[in-house]
């Protein structure tokens, strides 16, 4: 993991010493609400609809041990006993008293942690392929470069007021498990025959109330000159976006407005014109920066799958293979009946980061499908991991699955909400309580969003679900055949909105509908593209 170096604690420590008097003087009255509002959101803290919610950066997903157990710590000291992992990757807190905001951060301080940049028209913490340096085929660990990433962007003075706010995703892989498409800017790295490593940029992704996928803007470019690239896009976006309407500031509709070849003009001379040898990544110290990341396991003797029927289908459902022989990469579920999508509580917490300093280097991962990781388990490890998990409700295994949902905080939390999202969360493990049938459905996502925000991805989801007003009640609109990999695509709404209680009974007629009439081998999202939503449109509404 990376380390703070002297300076970066202590820039963290002046922030918190920063805002812990703006927030004396905000309390005290002799700063304005209105003056205050961007301070505090650049902290990461909002005002929600029941109590302020601070957003914890978790850059590019990846936690110690120590940090893990100092964020059970804060939820048992300052919230109400649980935290709440967020599709960035980070990490809430939704019951803090205002006034102990700055005591949190200072918590967070002595950890290396911080909420920097979590909100606000700025770029926000970098994600990443939570798999990240346990897969084979990597062009490189993509945390190293979010890394380089995070060290360029933090405070940058020419992009803390962006017109709107600003996310990059990275990986290192042709698969692609943090959905670049979808983001501001989306970067692919990849091994080159001339440049050594390089990367593909794309550019104008993003979900909301304008959802569109990214564009490659250019391919092939040297990856020592990702900060001069990134500088030119920044650039161009800052001082051509717009400003007088916050639903079309963002990047996105800048791109759509120009035209994508315009836009890549428009970059490239920036790029050329303002080139900054300063900005260029010495090998030094993408070597430095690789060591930060390493992974010292020695290979061990595969032990296989071999165990009692939960045994293996936890083993099935919930591990993924290494690339070191011996080893497996385990998914944590936070997806279970009655606990919202993404919650956990602080003994849970303290359960994980204890088998995180046991089983997998001190190590943990965070997903941007609010699931947590232990990246480096031993196979001879598994069954005493799975017996602990097992005691702490840690141990469901239904990872991609029906019931492995997204869900915002919905109606239940948020004041920008026009829907309850996490009872739809918990419909789903009562209507698919049968783990035999989940695994016979197969994989299945989906995603709820409480407004058109969509911070529940539901426009990339198979099964999507958009909470919507009408006549002052929360009615839903469902999307289908959306996803989130290569070659993402935006889900195709199914048609009317319908009321809550009539949500689940048109996903259980949809799910019959595609358990009986697919071909072999055919998952649900490949069955909607085969047999178009218009034919599902009429089962799904026939009782209506």
């Amino acid at each position: 993991m990376y380390k703070y170096t002297p300076i970066d604690q202590a820039i963290v420590d002046a922030r918190v010493s920063q805002f812990s008097e703006q927030m004396t003087r905000y309390l005290a009255g002799t700063l304005p609400e209105e003056q205050f509002m961007p301070l505090r959101l650049q902290n990461g803290l909002y005002i929600q609809r029941h109590a302020p919610m601070l957003r914890v950066a978790i850059p590019y997903g990846t936690l110690a041990g120590y940090q893990l157990r100092h964020l059970a710590h804060i939820a048992r000291q300052y919230d109400r006993g649980y935290g709440h992992f967020t599709t960035r990757q980070n990490i809430q807190f939704n019951w803090l008293a205002l006034e102990q905001v700055p005591a949190v951060l200072g918590e967070l301080a002595t950890v290396q942690m911080h909420a920097i940049q979590t909100s606000g028209a700025c770029v926000r913490n970098t994600t990443t392929d939570p798999l990240a340096g346990t897969v084979p085929n990597e062009a490189i660990d993509p945390r190293v470069v979010c890394e380089l990433i995070r060290q360029w962007s933090t405070f940058h003075p020419e992009f803390a007021y962006l017109p709107r706010k600003f996310k990059i995703a990275v990986v290192a892989t042709e698969e692609d498990r943090a959905a670049i498409e979808v983001h501001d800017v989306g970067i692919r790295i990849k091994k080159h025959v001339i440049h050594g490593l390089a990367f593909d940029l794309w550019v104008g992704g993003g979900l909301g109330r304008t959802p569109l996928l990214g564009h490659r803007l250019l391919a092939d470019l040297p990856l020592d000159e990702l900060r001069n690239w990134l500088t030119a896009v920044l650039r161009v976006y800052n001082l051509a976006g717009r400003r007088d309407n916050k639903y079309k500031a963002r990047i996105k509709i800048l791109v759509n407005a120009m035209g994508v070849e315009a836009f890549r003009e428009a970059v490239t001379h920036r790029y050329l014109t303002d080139h900054d040898s300063d900005l260029k990544i010495s090998p030094e110290t993408f070597e430095e920066l690789k060591g930060s990341f390493a992974c010292h396991l020695k290979p061990q003797p595969a032990e296989g799958h071999q165990g009692s029927p939960d045994f293996q289908r936890w083993y099935r459902q919930n591990t993924k293979p290494h690339r070191i022989m011996g080893y497996r990469s385990v998914f944590i579920s936070l997806k279970r009946p009655g606990t919202a999508p993404g919650d956990v509580t602080a003994l849970q917490m303290d359960v994980v980061a204890d088998l995180a300093d046991r089983f997998s280097q001190s190590e943990i991962r965070t997903t941007h499908d609010q699931n947590l990781i232990l990246p480096h388990v031993a196979e001879s490890d598994l069954k005493e991991l799975l017996q602990a998990l097992s005691a702490h409700d840690l141990a469901h295994p239904n990872l991609g699955l029906i019931s492995d949902s997204i869900a915002c905080p919905g109606l239940d939390f948020c004041s920008l909400a026009n829907a309850p999202s996490l009872s739809l969360a918990e419909a789903l493990h009562e209507t698919f309580d049968d783990l035999d049938e989940q695994v016979d459905i197969g994989p299945l996502e989906v995603k709820i969003s409480g407004c058109m925000n969509a911070c529940g991805h539901h426009h990339i989801a198979h099964i999507g679900i958009l909470g919507v007003e009408k006549k002052g009640q929360p009615w839903y609109q469902i999307t289908l055949g959306g996803r989130d990999q290569q070659g993402a695509a935006l889900g195709k709404r199914l048609g009317p909105a319908v009321p809550h209680d009539d949500v689940l009974p048109l996903i259980k007629r949809l799910v019959d509908t595609y358990v009986s009439e697919r071909q072999p081998g055919e998952y649900f999202v490949g069955f909607v593209d085969r047999i178009g939503v218009d034919y599902l449109k009429e089962i799904s509404y026939a009782t209506h």
